[in-house]
């Protein structure tokens, strides 16, 4: 899962390089909706983040499942080593699941920064002064 979110996470960490050759220069201001290039990268930023969060807490549910099972399976032999090793990987995997959404959130959080700062600095020139 975790290759599969780095691919996922490919517009987050390539935003600036996203905003840079999609919205225009002050020379193609007229050439381009710089107010719909916008738009249309908020909504890919969303569905990204959207649709990496479903896949996290979905990945999160099921393994608290098995990790549940596990454990009432534990309960009753409790001299099993092999049950007690799945046991601890699934918990390990777990783990590993509940930090993605951590890193999900931190990847979000700078994305929507660099996002609204650039967009502010592009078309509220107002502001900055």
């Amino acid at each position: 899962i975790q290759e599969l979110l780095r691919v996922m996470r490919t517009i987050d960490d390539r935003i600036v390089h996203e905003l840079n050759t999609t919205i225009p220069t002050a020379s193609f201001v007229g050439k381009v909706d710089p107010g719909q290039t916008c738009k249309e990268l908020y909504q890919s930023l969303m569905d990204a983040h959207t649709n990496r969060e479903r896949i996290i807490k979905n990945c999160i549910s099921q393994t608290s499942a098995v990790v549940k099972t596990l454990k009432e399976e534990r309960e009753k032999a409790h001299e099993d080593a092999a049950l007690l090793k799945q046991l601890r990987k699934e918990q390990t995997k777990l783990k590993l699941m509940q930090s993605e959404l951590n890193v999900e959130e931190v990847v979000n959080d700078r994305s929507w920064k660099v996002l609204s700062h650039l967009t502010v600095m592009m078309f509220c020139p107002s502001r900055q002064s």
